[in-house]
């Protein structure tokens, strides 16, 4: 079942490559916005309100979990996370998934380390593919005004 439903996720997010084609012009949130691989994310960072921050100058690395990943959570977790009253949690999840600067996929090394804007520290592993504590990416390097976002298939919680 986790063979079959990484599969569907891996051709899902080569087959949405295209969407993210060289369009340097737009912010993370523009590019994010612009694939319906990303409405959860879309909809949380509104929720947290999060746009205006991930509009800015930055630069941002944001590791930005697919649609399927939020799916994964147990069932409700994301119905209760975008609840007004979760708000805080909701913005200490999102602000996990981003690293000040832009950091492209050549940059990473298995077992380093990077400061979130959360506070804590995501873990990178590369032997097998790049993982992100863990979660898989699986779209690496696309490039924005404004940084860079990593797509990963899963949500990653801070510790």
């Amino acid at each position: 079942m986790f063979r079959r439903t990484y599969l569907a996720l891996t051709a899902a997010t080569l087959m949405a490559g295209p969407a993210f084609a060289d369009d340097h012009s737009k912010d993370i949130v523009d590019i994010a916005a612009g694939n319906d691989s990303f409405s959860t994310l879309v909809a949380a960072v509104q929720a947290a309100d999060l746009v205006e921050t991930l509009k800015g100058e930055g630069p941002f690395t944001v590791f930005a979990p697919t649609n399927e990943a939020f799916a994964a959570l147990p069932e409700g977790t994301v119905e209760d996370l975008l609840k007004p009253e979760n708000k805080d949690k909701l913005t200490s999840i999102l602000t996990y998934h981003v690293v000040p600067g832009k950091v492209m996929s050549g940059d990473l090394s298995d077992g380093m380390t990077a400061a979130t804007v959360e506070g804590g520290e995501v873990t990178i592993g590369t032997e097998g593919g790049v993982t992100v504590d863990g979660a898989n990416v699986v779209q690496a390097d696309i490039e924005a005004s404004n940084g860079v976002i990593h797509v990963i298939d899963g949500v990653i919680m801070p510790k």
